[in-house]
């Protein structure tokens, strides 16, 4: 029996905008299919996503570091139990855990501009890899402008929503809250930062602002926090967020028309 021959792949006409994108793009064939490189790539990508879904908060490396850094630093949780409860009902996601309310009230903090809350959301793989080092990058530079900050808030099974109810407890004008992102198959370590003046409970997603996709293949770290700082300072002048809220923020990278 003669010995199989391998198909040639056939090059594609898209491959040099790979350049700029990590998007499964220009993946060439073989034959009437895709490469077989491809068809694993796309596999393990998946693997991946599903992965950084199933992720959990180091609580411990958080701890250390905001110990470190002489920050105070409060965990709570959503009245989601588990993490297949949270997929299954994003509204307790969304609603704080009575412990929690009661630890937050106990603690009396002094009204503040600002609260940073860590939120695991759906990648907490994303959140121990780049949330700490936007937090130290972004307080460094909003102290420099006067800004306040309350207690630090690692949030175990939380949505976006769940912030506006932390907000209020800790007395805070503004909630930042760094989130994971849902994994897509190119980027399993995406970050949200969604901002959010006066929060209060019900407020829907149109009263927030996100900057989104915060690694280092998205956003990188650098621009992220001046985009954020931009976005505060912004907010506070017009004394509210979400879309009559814009960022016209020039980083000198937008595309030329």
């Amino acid at each position: 029996m003669n010995e199989l021959q391998k198909s040639p792949v056939s090059p594609d006409e898209w491959e040099s905008l790979k350049t700029f994108t990590q998007a499964r793009i220009a993946l060439g064939r073989t034959g009437v299919s895709i490469p077989l490189r491809e068809s694993l790539a796309f596999k393990l990508a998946h693997a991946h996503a599903k992965d950084a879904v199933y992720s959990a908060l180091d609580i411990s490396f958080f701890l250390e570091k905001a110990k470190q850094a002489q920050l105070p630093l409060i965990t709570v949780k959503s009245k989601a139990t588990h993490r297949d409860e949270y997929l299954k009902r994003p509204d307790l996601g969304r609603q704080l855990h009575e412990d929690s309310q009661h630890e937050l009230r106990s603690i009396q903090s002094k009204p503040a501009d600002l609260v940073i809350i860590i939120a695991d959301g759906l990648s907490a793989s994303a959140i121990n890899a780049h949330a700490w080092s936007l937090v130290m990058n972004f307080r460094e530079k909003a102290l420099e402008q006067g800004f306040t900050f309350a207690p630090l808030v690692l949030a175990k099974q939380a949505r976006v929503a769940l912030s506006d109810e932390i907000g209020i407890l800790l007395q805070a004008r503004m909630v930042i809250q760094l989130i994971g992102e849902r994994p897509g198959l190119s980027s399993s370590d995406s970050m949200g930062a969604y901002l959010t003046y006066a929060p209060a409970p019900g407020l829907t997603d149109e009263r927030r602002n996100c900057i989104s996709n915060i690694r280092p293949h998205g956003l990188d770290l650098t621009l992220a926090t001046d985009k954020l700082m931009y976005l505060i300072q912004q907010a506070f002048r017009l004394q509210l967020t979400g879309v009559s809220l814009k960022d016209d923020m020039i980083t000198g990278n937008e595309f030329l028309e």
